[in-house]
């Protein structure tokens, strides 16, 4: 049995201390300490560098001996309250929305990022949007901040796990226009590599051994000056997954900062979700939207088409 000498709350963090010999997983230990935060929250909290032990970075299964302090950094705990944000709506019914994404519009609140997201914009539009209880009320999957194209958002709980069982079963069809470097070969191909927390840079994703199952296909659509436009299917969909797995091959993402470099084409990662297919779930219909490129992609595209010409 373990016991505490130490547990109290500070502002925004809490410590604890372990005093036996322990041996439980680190994230089954909070569970059991914190009975009000649930098993998948502190995964999350684990993930983001917010828990740490004797100052140091831990993952879910480090076994916790005596000891050992354990300290919590609580992020603060974001609003939703409606904003009246502009959204570009291309199909709507009385269980779900379709939504076309702008770059730049951060998915839920997060630590940083406390309003002024789509789910802000969302509450405003649809005051009795589902809620899991959490700060994700509607979502059924996400893009990055800077990734811009479609998204399908839920109404009510029944319809938010119907289309999220759909993604666990690989059968809602996403793809994605990415721009990268270099000429990826073979014209069409795969990479399946897992993805987990990057040791050196806890806020960044890698290769892992240790990580989650990863699969990205991929088919070239366009050959340009330095660079290639492929048509990208995400078969699981794992965080920064796109620019993860193609950075691991050497061909990162054009704009993207964080696995690539900056690029002088683009201040944006260039990645669009350009197609989105699914079942509406109270009838079992198979429909499918799709996206343009934003204009801003667009010029990329236009610049380096007359480029290749000129040369």
């Amino acid at each position: 049995m373990l016991t505490l000498t130490d547990h109290n709350a500070d502002g925004d963090h809490q410590t604890l201390t372990v005093t036996n010999e322990g041996g439980l997983r680190l994230d089954r230990y909070l569970c059991h300490e914190y009975k009000e935060i649930s098993r998948s929250q502190i995964k999350k909290l684990l993930d983001a560098g917010y828990i740490t032990v004797n100052n140091a970075a831990a993952k879910a299964n480090y076994r916790v001996k005596s000891g050992d302090r354990i300290r919590i950094n609580l992020p603060p705990s974001p609003s939703l309250t409606p904003e009246d944000i502009p959204l570009s709506i291309i199909y709507e019914d009385s269980e779900l929305l379709v939504i076309e994404k702008s770059a730049g519009l951060v998915v839920h609140p997060a630590p940083g990022h406390s309003h002024h997201t789509l789910v802000n914009a969302l509450l405003a539009r649809c005051p009795d949007l589902s809620s899991d209880g959490s700060v994700r009320p509607g979502i059924v999957h996400r893009l990055d901040k800077d990734t811009s194209g479609l998204m399908v958002v839920a109404k009510n709980s029944t319809i938010q796990r119907a289309l999220a069982e759909q993604i666990k079963s690989h059968s809602m069809v996403k793809r994605y226009l990415v721009l990268v470097k270099g000429y990826p070969a073979p014209e069409r191909g795969v990479i399946e590599a897992p993805i987990g927390r990057d040791q050196r840079y806890r806020k960044r994703l890698a290769i892992a051994a240790q990580g989650k199952k990863a699969r990205t296909l991929y088919r070239v659509v366009e050959r340009l000056a330095g660079y290639t436009l492929l048509e990208v299917t995400l078969e699981t969909g794992r965080t920064h997954q796109i620019r993860v797995h193609f950075s691991a091959i050497g061909h990162p993402v054009v704009g993207d900062t964080t696995y690539g470099a900056k690029s002088p084409l683009v201040e944006r990662q260039f990645i669009h979700a350009n197609h989105l297919g699914f079942r509406l779930p109270s009838t079992g219909k198979y429909v499918e939207f799709s996206s343009e490129l934003p204009p801003q992609l667009k010029r990329v595209l236009e610049q380096l088409g007359n480029s290749e010409r000129c040369s």
